[in-house]
């Protein structure tokens, strides 16, 4: 399959952990439904490790674990498929998964197989336990011809994290998304630093095989698998505006079943999506990048989008006030053109247009402000 725009889901892992179970999936799923998500472009629901036995069959297959899934997978997502949602799971490139469980490795062909004949559309792989003699290349190869040769559309999402330089040879394996950086956890450090990780590796995002920079944390405060010291609601705001234009899947790591309004306001935001789905699929690229210990702390970007528009990002990663600005001249368009851009408010819906060639705007902690820009005559 040849994925166009970066997946939208929720997977199990932030807030459940190991305690995932047939109940709560298909509350998930209701969830998912009821609450608009699925409307919004949020399809996939992806159960992460520990879903399975401890050992295979006498065939050699996977089973899922009787107890969490007394009605066995094919059931749960038969389940999904009814909410007319898509069903993912998940299995690692290693002899165990990073929670000890069965894992893949030289099982790729049967278990790709098994995940076609329970309806899998989505597998995340992992990269725990993996040999320390095979490379990863040929280890995610192996598993992404498997799931090319299984008789079924399987979104391949390879997660080694982006170690063993991940970028350099992901696009030969079929991966539809890889995991391009280390682990998030529900703390603003977490959210800062994976951004950071992110800069370097731009160049390799793009339609076919996205850069994924981990699952959401929005609207956990602290709670389930994850949880560190949580964040505020302005702050989860940041990090969904900061996944969605850097075009990173957005999968949601919350409980869905008990949003606040304010997570649901965040997640389903039309503009912010919009600009996470863009069809272009273009590159950010840094402006503003000035000296003075303003590099660390504010964060402005812009993106080419799809019909000739541009997406400005302004990030403020500090606990202080921060001025963000730039010049007209750094998105190409000096006054010699003719041109400037009509700045829309994907929060408020507030208008602004810059002033004598440039852009000023004073953010507090921890806030942002993104655009969709319309390119306009002086």
């Amino acid at each position: 399959m040849l994925i166009k725009t970066p997946p939208m889901g929720w997977n199990s892992w932030n807030t459940f952990g190991e305690n995932i179970n047939e109940d709560m999936i298909r509350e998930t799923a209701d969830a998912m439904v009821s609450t608009g998500l699925k409307d919004a472009g949020y399809e996939y629901l992806v159960i992460d490790d520990c879903w399975s036995e401890h050992g295979r069959d006498k065939d050699g297959r996977l089973v899922a674990d009787h107890v969490k899934f007394p009605h066995g997978m094919k059931a749960v997502a038969d389940y999904v498929h009814e909410k007319g949602l898509k069903f993912g799971m998940y299995s690692c490139a290693g002899t165990l998964t990073c929670a000890r469980y069965p894992g893949s490795y030289e099982h790729e062909f049967i278990d790709a197989e098994t995940f076609a004949s329970w309806g899998v559309d989505y597998l995340k792989y992992d990269y725990c336990y993996h040999s320390p003699i095979v490379p990863g290349p040929y280890l995610y190869r192996r598993m992404g011809l498997a799931l090319e040769n299984c008789g079924r559309d399987i979104l391949f999402s390879a997660c080694s994290w982006g170690s063993d330089e991940t970028h350099e040879w992901i696009k030969t394996t079929g991966a539809d998304i890889w995991r391009s950086t280390g682990d998030i956890f529900d703390s603003w450090k977490s959210i800062r630093d994976l951004t950071q990780q992110q800069e370097k590796l731009h160049p390799f995002n793009g339609a076919g095989c996205f850069n994924d920079m981990d699952m959401l944390v929005t609207g956990m405060y602290g709670k389930g698998n994850v949880g560190i010291a949580g964040c505020d609601d302005v702050q989860y705001r940041t990090h969904f505006a900061l996944w969605c234009f850097m075009q990173s899947p957005l999968m949601i790591g919350c409980d869905v079943r008990n949003m606040s309004d304010a997570t649901k306001e965040t997640l389903m935001n039309p503009g912010l999506i919009s600009l996470d789905q863009d069809p272009a699929v273009r590159q950010p690229f840094r402006i503003a990048k000035w000296d003075g210990g303003y590099v660390d702390k504010v964060l402005v970007y812009a993106r080419h989008l799809a019909h000739g528009e541009l997406a400005v990002g302004l990030f403020n990663m500090d606990s202080e006030k921060a001025r963000a600005q730039f010049n007209m001249d750094e998105l190409a368009l000096p006054e010699s053109t003719g041109k400037t851009i009509e700045m829309h408010n994907v929060f408020s819906g507030e208008t602004i247009m810059p002033q004598n060639g440039a852009v000023g705007r004073v953010l507090e902690p921890y806030a942002c402000e993104v655009y969709r820009c319309r390119i306009v005559d002086l």
